[in-house]
């Protein structure tokens, strides 16, 4: 069990945390809050079994807090521990459900014993909740299995489509008088670990469920019929024998009961509508891709249609990161792998739009930049490490590409791992054939950049030819040594001219110029403006 501290003072915090024989109560984790809206955070994320809290705090009222608990998350048991002895305060903590109500200072037998009364309560009452879920799911054991397998069968089988929907009739699956159907696909997160593990990683005891909440909104009323869909082993589907009817007011009430049962809302791909059986295959081509094209950084939106405003908006391109990862990943450091890796969300959530589709594609490109990378620094040494990339990408995947959100953290972090994974990689291998020099090449360029540097230097220091070290840079990059080393020089002048404080003069010293019009010049040529215009554009 989990528990919830609440109290605007830390000092006070503390001590109930001390006066409370937590383990002799079976409660495993405590939490604290210093607000009624922080606490609605935690409860929200965690669902605490209690929460012990004040009444009086300056960001959010325990009168505040304790209606919420009682309406958005019934289960919990609260305590108030107060330092004001208000009828009116007692009188609501009863109305609303509270288990006790305590005077400060807090004595350790008053706060124990009401902790164990609402853990005892709250036990109890969640077995009453498991059997009721349990008698729910024994009820509908002995329904037809074919029943979902034809109705699965009139999406991804047009050969048997109208057979099966004549079957569906005679069965009273699908009345007689109904010639339309709307389709919408019910999202599934697979990748949602804390929703599985309760259902003890059990996807189609999970299914089983979602189905069967999706019925008491449509079978009353016999507006439709919901299933799980046997060709995907996500979904669930929802079939409304009227198209005309507002999908959004029937996906708000399921996810409000989703919210109730699962502490879970569910995203939902909806079909243009059409005619029995024929349109089906195309609806759930339109539900899927309404899916996939969803915007992940949005919120509140749990019903998505196929929409083109990802084709409007420039989308991510991992081209736009290639360069700046490349140099990243054969430079081995670590300060700009983790730039690299900031780069790549950068560059995802540019528009304001991250869809599960492009992320897919990303993860398929950076794919290939591994792949290419490989072969062009190992040659024939590349497909040794391919095989155990894969296996390394099965140990430690992305993150799921049609989660509910994109988490920047998440994606931030794996971005760096799998960077690291691959720059130690060709370290490793390329230490024996040349690789490392390559990588030596590199950073001694970005040591010694802002000296008067030519490619004779480079040639000169790691004992090679100047035809070597050009041949290099040209299969890298496509680009002589100069053009590189000017294309660094003036990539780190415009870091640089973020500064307000270092003159043009200054900057075009740091980088290896000591002629301030020459620098200005060649500034100009790359950028496309001069210098003093492009920090014009910065500071604007």
């Amino acid at each position: 069990m989990r528990a919830l501290i609440v109290d605007d003072e830390a000092r006070v915090r503390r001590a109930i945390a001390l006066l409370v024989d937590w383990e002799a109560h079976g409660i495993t984790e405590v939490k604290e809050a210093a607000s009624g809206r922080e606490a609605i955070v935690h409860i929200e994320e965690s669902v605490p079994a209690l929460v012990i809290m004040d009444m009086m705090m300056e960001d959010g009222h325990g009168l505040e807090l304790m209606a919420w608990i009682a309406e958005s998350a019934d289960s919990t048991k609260f305590i108030v521990v107060s330092g004001h002895d208000d009828f009116d305060f007692v009188r609501s903590t009863v109305r609303h459900g509270g288990v006790d109500y305590i005077l400060k200072p807090v004595e350790p037998e008053a706060i124990n014993t009401a902790v164990a009364k609402a853990t005892r309560a709250w036990r109890e009452e969640e077995r009453e909740r498991t059997q009721q879920q349990r008698q729910s799911i024994q009820l509908n054991e002995f329904k037809p299995i074919y029943g979902e397998k034809l109705l699965s069968s009139i999406i991804h089988d047009p050969a048997t489509a109208e057979a099966a929907l004549r079957r569906l009739r005679q069965e009273g699956v699908v009345p007689p008088e109904a010639t339309q159907a709307r389709l919408l696909l019910l999202h599934l997160d697979t990748a949602d670990r804390q929703l599985m593990e309760r259902m003890g990683n059990d996807s189609d005891l999970l299914r089983f469920m979602l189905t069967n909440i999706c019925h008491e909104f449509l079978h009353p009323d016999e507006r439709g019929t919901a299933f799980s869909y046997w060709a995907d082993s996500g979904g669930v589907i929802l079939l409304l024998w009227e198209p005309s009817d507002d999908p959004g007011a029937l996906v708000t009430k399921i996810n409000e009961a989703l919210l109730a049962t699962l502490q879970r809302r569910m995203h939902f791909g909806l079909g243009s509508g059409g005619a029995l059986p024929q349109s089906l295959p195309a609806q759930y081509s339109e539900a899927r891709q309404a899916l996939r094209q969803r915007n992940l950084l949005g919120s509140g939106v749990y019903l998505h249609r196929p929409t083109a405003l990802h084709e409007r908006l420039q989308p991510a391109s991992f081209a736009s990161v290639l360069d700046d990862t490349r140099v990243a990943v054969l430079s081995g450091s670590g300060r700009e792998l983790a730039e690299a890796a900031q780069r790549w969300i950068d560059e995802l959530t540019r528009t304001g739009c991250v869809t599960p589709e492009q992320l897919t594609q990303w993860l398929a490109d950076a794919e290939a930049f591994r792949s290419a990378l490989l072969r062009e620094t190992l040659g024939e040494q590349a497909a040794t490490y391919l095989a155990e990339a894969e296996r390394e990408d099965r140990e430690h995947p992305a993150p799921a590409p049609d989660s509910y959100a994109f988490s920047h953290y998440l994606w931030r972090d794996w971005a760096e791992h799998w960077l690291s994974r691959l720059s130690q990689r060709v370290a490793s291998l390329t230490r024996e054939g040349g690789g490392s020099a390559w990588r030596d090449m590199l950073a001694y360029v970005e040591q010694h950049y802002t000296e008067e540097l030519a490619l004779q230097d480079i040639a000169a220091a790691f004992g090679v030819s100047r035809e070597y070290v050009s041949r290099r840079f040209k299969q890298a990059y496509g680009i002589g040594f100069t053009d590189y080393l000017t294309g660094y020089r003036i990539d780190r002048a415009k870091r640089l001219m973020a500064n307000p404080h270092l003159s043009v003069a200054r900057i075009a010293e740091m980088v290896g110029y000591r002629d301030v019009k020459y620098f200005s010049k060649v500034f100009k040529k790359q950028a496309g403006q001069s210098p003093k215009a492009y920090r014009s554009q910065l500071e604007g």
